[in-house]
């Protein structure tokens, strides 16, 4: 039985498939409807943190395929508070055929898919985000037909989105750039992890913004205070504004560069309405492949 917790787990062939299937999926569901190769699967979807993309792609994602999905508050489960984490896996696992979560500590996943007789899916972590890194993927995918070779750049805040974003471009073979302020940067475990994936990673970090997405082929970005971080907004809007995705930045990358986003985003902080919104920008498709990389997941897990 495998889980999708961290696409570390999964080797770079596997993931390339499991892109390709999600393009597969996607195409059959624009042009009419897909399989039901889920029939009668259920998934459980349980919330510490609230979120409108991951619930609303996992419940259709599931419904696309002719399957169930139902949504479980935190007051309804209290991970390891009202009930141990062994507890509630091993409850759940005798009700449904598939387990998503979306947490604050990392941990808990980790022993949820320890417990659990069926496979658990990581929805978002305060380490990682790697549903959201497949999308993203499934994204430059389509717009480059590869991924290896590309140059994709990260600026703001190094949390779980530069993460996944990290793991995945070390197992796809691309080029990346960090752009964070010191003391906002990413892990050095995080890029050893990287580089044990691929001893070859070009990879770089620099507290310079334009240098980091200077001729890149993808700028992404995320909001500057992630949830949880919340005593920290008021300094962090002092750190990041020179960071904020907007013309002048865009135009250091290369002319065909695509802005990318996961969303929710904060305008007028981390990205200019103008960016958000102009041509160079997939924050909306690159939404919609949630649904379609998560289906490609939920088929390989739960089929």
């Amino acid at each position: 039985m495998r889980h999708f917790l961290d696409t570390a787990d999964w080797s770079s062939a596997e993931l390339l498939d499991l892109l390709k299937d999600a393009v597969a999926l996607k195409k059959e569901f624009k042009n009419f409807g897909n399989t039901p190769l889920l029939k009668g699967k259920s998934l459980a979807m349980v919330f510490q943190k609230p979120s409108l993309r991951t619930r609303v792609s996992f419940e259709m994602a599931m419904q696309h395929v002719g399957g169930y999905a139902f949504y479980l508050s935190p007051q309804e489960i209290g991970l390891g508070k009202r009930e141990s984490i062994a507890d509630i896996a091993r409850v759940l696992g005798g009700y449904v055929d598939g387990v998503m979560a979306r947490t604050f500590d990392h941990q808990h996943v980790i022993d949820l898919a320890k417990w659990s007789p069926v496979p658990i899916i990581n929805g978002l972590t305060d380490y990682n985000h790697p549903c959201q890194a497949m999308a993203d993927f499934l994204t430059i995918y389509e717009e480059f037909g590869k991924l290896e070779g590309l140059h994709l750049a990260y600026v703001g805040d190094s949390n779980n989105v530069a993460t996944s974003l990290l793991i995945g471009a070390a197992q796809f073979n691309m080029k990346m750039t960090v752009g964070s302020p010191t003391g906002y940067q990413v892990k050095q475990s995080v890029v050893d992890t990287a580089r044990k994936i691929n001893p070859k990673l070009e990879f770089n970090v620099t507290d310079d913004p334009a240098a980091a997405v200077k001729g890149v082929d993808v700028i992404y970005t995320d909001t500057w205070t992630s949830m949880g971080q919340e005593e920290e907004a008021e300094q962090r809007r002092k750190v990041f504004p020179p960071f904020q995705v907007n013309a002048k930045l865009l135009g250091q990358a290369a002319k065909h560069a695509i802005v990318m986003h996961c969303l929710p985003a904060h305008r007028g902080e981390e990205i200019t309405d103008d960016v958000a919104d102009g041509p160079q920008s997939r924050l909306f498709p690159q939404a919609e492949n949630r649904l379609h990389a998560q289906k490609a997941i939920l088929v390989k897990l739960l089929q």
